[in-house]
């Protein structure tokens, strides 16, 4: 296994993993997701794989993308009340279905989490649907604990 820098020559197979994290998404709040949307367009994927600012990496076995993990570099600057400190933000991460509970998640987040010390992050933060229990129970076994909780009330 394989984890490297994702490239242009990825986008097919980074469309179909983002259309799998899609669906998961979908089937726990179909009242928030559109059915078979597209989160981004080739072109959206091509300026963040160009940009420093989001690194995507992938998980690669035998030429086959078996995850990745899309990345924001945040920091706040112009706050009276937060410290400006330099964080590591996984917008995304997915395993296919197909390769999950073989290491893969773990290996890709482990690495983030390598890249974001050689960044000198102060930490990586996520955030994770409730309705994506299994998502939920991979982080929390990974060491990860909530940092803030958001909630609503249907009306």
């Amino acid at each position: 296994m394989q984890i490297r820098r994702a490239c242009v020559a990825d986008i097919p197979s980074l469309n179909k993993l983002l259309r799998q994290v899609l669906n998961v998404h979908f089937q726990g709040r179909p009242d928030l997701f559109k059915e078979n949307a597209k989160k981004y367009t080739d072109n959206d994927l091509k300026k963040i794989l160009s940009s420093c600012d989001t690194p995507v990496f992938v998980a690669e076995e035998n030429g086959v993308l078996e995850g990745y993990a899309f990345c924001i570099f945040k920091q706040e600057t112009n706050s009276e009340i937060l410290t400006p400190i330099k964080t590591l933000y996984i917008d995304d991460l997915c395993v296919d279905e197909t390769c999950r509970k073989k290491g893969v998640g773990k290996l890709l987040y482990s690495y983030v989490l390598d890249f974001a010390k050689q960044q000198n992050c102060y930490n990586v933060t996520l955030n994770v649907w409730c309705c994506n229990q299994d998502a939920l129970s991979f982080y929390q076994k990974l060491g990860l604990q909530p940092q803030k909780i958001g909630m609503e009330q249907i009306l």
